[in-house]
């Protein structure tokens, strides 16, 4: 059943198209969430769901706190909680009223969050109780943090005080402010692979055009139940999956948290129909014991991105019957420029073709387009606060750079094959520069993942006197498994030309990763030049 808005009703904002969609489907479920069981930290589970016209309500009801707090069109608020309802009522309400949510990683340290909340000017913050120590201690530090409010988000009985019951206190009847569809919605930080993370700039016209990319790619109807593991201060959850749910008035199963070991169990008992995840945590789900009855899930498509090896992908086939299908992008192109068909060839080795109407490229360090099979960055052509992102929050420079002429340059390197897809290579900055010749990251660690031994791999460069930088492997071995350097060097070297080969190898019991399962390459590489410094190598640096 096609429950999408007419093109001649389509909404301009986020508040715009749930109020419709509220009154279009009162009594369909919108969200259905579970706070699954944590015997390690004696937690029990906890269920909430709401209707269409329930969420709404509750939007009012916290979109009236807001304002009663003093909130204004173009206020900063953080939320820093886990996945929740509570995260998705300020989300919603924020932008009903146009102030400008900031989300955060529950994990990230006090001198993270206190840069964060400074650049981005919050005035309050909402957290569980368990970060409002570190929090207050954020806003000793900042005069612009007025506030740091508690939340109690798993409980049918909230504490006194916490956000959830003072909202009872307030009407559910409609709020109306004036929000256009450029106004800031959300200031979506990087994942932080670099140093700095910079706020990528949403507007409500973003996030719509972010759900509407993703609905039509894989023909979302008001039947589709989306199952959300990843944390909703990550732009997968956001745009992905709750935006393109709430513009086809389908429903979401959230979870607290992906747990590898209940994953398929809860999809199943859902009755979920699409899910996304990233390579990581699939990688974590084929590692558990095999399981028949997993293959009795519903889902009809799993969007994926960052990449499996061919027998991952065949292994997941096997066991779990969840049709897959790889895409690309960043929380700056919003949609996904590129995704495998829905129907059509569908090469899981490749991200896909252009989709949701993205024009992209594969151009040199010139900016002049590449021929077919030749590696290039790829860049997307896009609308500033329409298609592509408004810009980098208070960073000019980092804006004029990234977007070119109406050009978005992602520093991502692809190929693209004589049939228009596209091939991941690596990111642009990932190249190791091996005595004048460059080497891609990304094709040593692919060549390293075909040992059976190998599990993932980061390869980095390190500083040498010689030859620019050696390369240097990290590697995690399969449980149980076993490999030599050597072994690994002699591997790569029947693969690989000489100069791409790696000099060393480290084993490690895992890698330090975002909260989305990104790889944080410049932490390893920090770690291993202090060791130099500290061993006394630092000659070579």
């Amino acid at each position: 059943m096609n429950t999408a808005v007419s093109p001649d009703q389509a909404p301009l904002t986020v508040s715009e198209l749930l109020t419709r969609q509220a009154e279009r489907h009162a009594d369909r479920p919108f969200l259905i969430f579970e706070r699954q069981e944590d015997d390690e930290r004696g937690l029990s589970s906890w269920r909430h769901s709401l209707t269409y016209a329930a969420f709404n309500a509750r939007v009012n009801q916290t979109a009236r706190y807001l304002l009663d707090l003093g909130l204004g069109p173009g206020d900063v608020f953080n939320v820093h909680l886990p996945n929740a309802p509570t995260f998705l009522l300020l989300w919603f309400a924020g932008a009903r009223i146009g102030a400008v949510m900031m989300p955060t990683n529950v994990l990230a340290s006090t001198d993270e969050m206190t840069w964060l909340l400074g650049h981005s000017g919050s005035r309050f913050a909402f957290c569980a109780s368990g970060h409002a120590e570190q929090l207050a201690s954020c806003s000793r530090q900042l005069e612009r943090l007025e506030r740091v409010i508690h939340c109690d988000p798993y409980t049918d009985t909230p504490a006194t005080g916490s956000l959830e019951a003072t909202l009872d206190g307030f009407s559910p009847e409609a709020v109306s402010c004036r929000v256009e569809a450029e106004d800031l919605a959300a200031i979506m930080y990087t994942s932080g692979t670099t140093s700095k993370p910079k706020g990528v700039m949403v507007t409500h016209a973003n996030y719509l055009k972010a759900g509407e990319t993703v609905a039509d790619a894989v023909a979302l109807t008001g039947d589709d139940r989306q199952y959300v593991v990843l944390p909703l201060f990550h732009g997968n959850a956001q745009y992905y999956s709750t935006m393109s749910a709430l513009l086809r008035g389908a429903s979401i199963a959230l979870m607290d948290r992906f747990s590898a070991s209940r994953y398929f169990d809860k999809c199943i008992e859902y009755e979920c129909t699409v899910a996304s995840l990233f390579a990581a945590p699939m990688r974590m789900l084929l590692a558990q014991p095999e399981n028949p009855d997993h293959q009795d899930n519903l889902l009809r498509i799993v969007l994926y991105a960052q990449g499996l090896e061919a027998s991952e992908m065949a292994n997941w086939d096997r066991r779990f019957h969840a049709p897959l299908c790889q895409l690309w992008g960043m929380t700056e192109t919003m949609g996904p420029p590129l995704i495998n068909p829905l129907h059509g060839e569908r090469r899981n080795h490749t991200v896909g073709l252009p989709a949701g109407g993205y024009n992209v490229r594969l151009v040199d360090d010139e900016g002049v387009p590449v021929e077919a099979g030749k590696v290039g960055e790829i860049v997307v052509q896009g609308e500033p606060g329409k298609t592509i992102m408004a810009g980098y929050f208070c960073n000019d420079a980092a804006t004029t750079e990234t977007i070119r002429d109406g050009w978005l340059h992602t520093g991502d390197n692809a190929v693209q094959d004589e049939e228009g897809y596209f091939r991941f290579v690596d990111r642009k900055k990932d190249m190791i520069k091996r005595s004048g010749e460059n080497v891609s990251a990304g094709e040593v660690e692919n060549v390293l993942l075909q040992h059976p031994a190998v599990f993932e791999s980061a390869v980095i460069g390190l500083p040498d006197a010689m030859r620019d930088e050696r390369i240097v492997a990290v590697v995690v071995l399969h449980q149980d498994a076993m490999a030599s350097e050597n072994e690994l060097i002699e591997f790569c070297a029947e693969r690989l030309a000489s100069f791409r080969v790696p000099g060393e190898v480290i084993f490690r019991s895992s890698l330090p990763r975002t909260s989305v399962g990104k790889i944080q390459k410049h932490l390893l590489r920090q770690e291993m030049l202090d060791t130099l410094v500290e061993s006394g190598s630092g000659a070579a640096i």
